[in-house]
């Protein structure tokens, strides 16, 4: 049976996953799992994923949720290059560290930025107060700085001298506010020049086909459909603005 992914590229852990199998050759069918359809809350998904979240995968009868716990399985089952995640402990080590820390950093920052910046406001009517937005600029700020001081430093890649695991979980947060339209690599050119070696690294066709719909997003936002949006935005609202 083949292995089956249920992905959004709107989403940065689907990104990550999709990526990684892509650019290691891995063969999948690809469902995609609309979020704003609301997809993720039907009978169907919610046996393939009881936490109704994607990125989730089926292979054969073993199903499996979170993107880390995926890219992991993969890198175990198909044997892709140890640079990914080395089996050196320390390299291993510092990979850890940093899908670790990028939970409660990085990821709800930029996350947060994408829905202040784009969907609040647009898909769902809802201005964002200064204060709040301010907040929210400062601290992805505060976890880009962190980014670049503690786990980029001066090397190429946060590991070493070869992409890993880590560099593809960060990227793909990063660039999420990048497709609300704000620039963060502005003014921070070790971060510009990180991003074109992982992009490089990964090669810039499939970087950007991952990204492609991130990068549309303030476009496609136009498009959406508000009476669908109206059955998240009670959830949304609680969870960014109370």
């Amino acid at each position: 049976m083949s292995l089956e992914m249920y992905l959004d590229l709107f989403s940065q852990p689907c990104r990550s996953v999709y990526i990684f199998a892509k650019k290691n050759d891995i063969q999948f069918d690809y469902k995609k799992i609309s979020l704003f359809e609301g997809y993720q809350y039907s009978e169907e998904y919610g046996k393939i994923n009881l936490l109704r979240k994607v990125p989730a995968i089926k292979d054969g009868d073993f199903c499996l949720a979170e993107s880390v716990a995926i890219m992991l399985y993969l890198a175990e089952k198909f044997h892709t290059p140890d640079h990914w995640y080395p089996a050196d402990l320390q390299k291993r080590a510092r990979v850890n560290e940093y899908l670790s820390w990028q939970h409660s950093a990085i990821r709800i920052h930029g996350s947060k930025m994408f829905w202040f910046k784009l969907l609040i406001p647009k898909a769902l009517g809802v201005e964002i107060p200064k204060e709040k937005m301010d907040n929210a600029v400062e601290d992805l700020n505060a976890s880009l700085n962190l980014f670049e001081e503690k786990f980029l430093q001066d090397r190429p890649f946060i590991v070493g001298d070869q992409i890993s695991l880590a560099d593809l979980v960060a990227i793909v947060e990063i660039m999420q506010p990048v497709g609300a339209g704000m620039d963060v690599f502005e003014n921070r050119p070790k971060l510009k020049a990180w991003k074109d070696r992982v992009r490089a690294e990964i090669g810039a066709e499939l970087f950007d086909e991952a990204h492609q719909a991130i990068l549309y997003a303030q476009e496609a936002v136009k498009t959406m459909d508000p009476k669908k949006m109206e059955h998240f935005k009670p959830k949304i609202l609680r969870y960014f603005l109370s």
